[in-house]
């Protein structure tokens, strides 16, 4: 078996998309001839557990930890909050904070903390690394970000110790939608981009989640580019389906923070309950997972309450059976200059529950190509209140006639195991080719 060491801040018992990209690879790296072993923190600031995720993990496979030192305890007392409060990414907040003490913190984490807070572990794990890769040699090193301080451990070991390097990105770096709120200086922001772009040049091959994200990247590079996005695990997916219930409901899996505030969603909800009496006597909206405070208060403004109900984060053994029982699957996207090319990690898993998906966002974007492509379902613009009003009345037609669920072509595309193919045939490719 080769073997490859993953540097990844995110592992189970964390939950979250973060941890399932690389969770699922190591799942099935060892049917393609890989053997993994992952480099994790012992005691990491993670906003979500989810225990359920660690039945993924191989039996009798290596898992180095250490501890990591962060500096969110003072950051957590600077804003008032508890020490047991989770530190939410993408500015998400489900409390409203004092504007200049958010505004100072967001200051510090932006100018202090370069690429961002865990660059303290970045030595330590270099000093404990590199013995141990002497030791046990490894054919290729992968880094996953952000936190981007991952690429950074795994950029000092490839120049110390020549091993290939490839550097896997879930997100962008200084493209990433919350990058001007970081409130950067000038020189900041310099530095970021002078890392982000060493660390492409740098890398063996650079992976990215979405097309537009590598032809972003490839301002730097244009070989070495690869895109593999997240999927789904067909072994999450129960033998046997419950279906829906009566009336119809629209599940939102995931948090919501203020830019993927689907405004045109709630707008469009409050006029069909205006206009047909009928309406809001079988709809139920569920939000799962955690939601922004200025979310909350736009359900407030277009008067939703009654209809919408909260949920807190679920395991993920338990999603396939939340989609199931739902009618339509809502999908808004960031409303932020990079919009066009996110794909969220819930997308996959929405579209092998086979119901319905009712997208937010650019209707020429990446999202809704892959809606297009699979049949799945529509994506309607942050503005066309119209259209958004006409796909949910369609959807409630149907829900209420039975036939919600849905033929979904291309899925098997997206499976975890096919996309875990992939990244080998790549890792392959790069040792006996260098």
């Amino acid at each position: 078996m080769k073997k490859v060491l993953i540097l990844t801040y995110y592992w189970p018992p964390g939950g979250g998309p973060g941890v399932q990209r690389w969770l699922k690879f190591v799942k099935y790296l060892r049917r393609f001839g890989w053997e993994p072993v992952v480099y994790t923190p012992e005691n990491p600031e993670s906003p979500v557990f989810d225990p359920s995720l660690e039945n993924d993990i191989p039996k009798n496979m290596t898992i180095l930890k250490r501890r990591i030192r962060e500096p969110y305890t003072l950051y957590k007392r600077f804003l008032g909050q508890k020490p047991e409060e989770r530190i939410q990414a993408g500015f998400l907040s489900e409390q409203e904070r004092p504007d200049r003490k958010q505004g100072l913190s967001v200051w510090i984490r932006g100018n202090l903390f370069i690429p961002d807070a865990r660059k303290y572990w970045i030595n330590p794990s270099v000093r404990y690394l590199i013995p141990y890769l002497k030791k046990h040699p490894f054919d290729c090193i992968i880094s996953s970000g952000p936190p981007h301080s991952l690429h950074l451990i795994g950029m000092r070991l490839k120049k110390q110790l020549n091993i290939p390097w490839v550097a896997d990105f879930r997100d962008p770096w200084t493209g990433i939608d919350f990058y001007e709120k970081l409130r950067l200086t000038k020189r900041s922001d310099r530095k970021h981009h002078k890392l982000e772009k060493e660390v492409i040049i740098t890398a063996d091959a650079v992976i990215t989640v979405s097309q537009g994200m590598k032809k972003d990247f490839e301002k730097y590079r244009k070989e070495g580019m690869y895109v593999i996005t997240n999927g789904y695990d067909p072994a999450d997916i129960p033998a046997e389906e419950t279906g829906p219930g009566s009336g119809f409901l629209i599940t939102h899996l995931g948090s919501i923070n203020a830019d993927r505030n689907p405004l045109v969603f709630w707008k469009a909800i409050r006029q069909l309950i205006d206009e047909y009496d009928f309406f809001s006597k079988d709809l139920a909206i569920k939000l799962v997972g955690t939601t922004d405070v200025s979310v909350r208060k736009s359900i407030q403004d277009h008067t939703l309450d009654e209809v919408v109900e909260y949920s807190e984060p679920v395991p993920h053994n338990q999603v396939f059976k939340l989609l199931h029982q739902s009618h339509v699957l809502l999908l808004p996207v960031n409303n932020t200059p990079n919009a066009s090319s996110i794909l969220t990690g819930k997308l996959f898993e929405y579209l092998a529950a086979g119901r319905p998906i009712l997208g937010i966002g650019p209707v020429n974007g990446e999202m809704a190509g892959i809606l297009k492509e699979t049949g799945s379902g529509a994506m309607c613009g942050f503005r066309d209140v119209e259209t958004t009003k006409t796909k949910i009345l369609q959807y409630h037609q149907q829900a209420l006639s039975g036939k919600i669920c849905m033929s979904v072509s291309g899925a098997g595309n997206y499976s975890r195991i096919h996309l875990t193919a992939k990244l080998a045939g790549l890792l392959d490719q790069l040792i006996n080719n260098p």
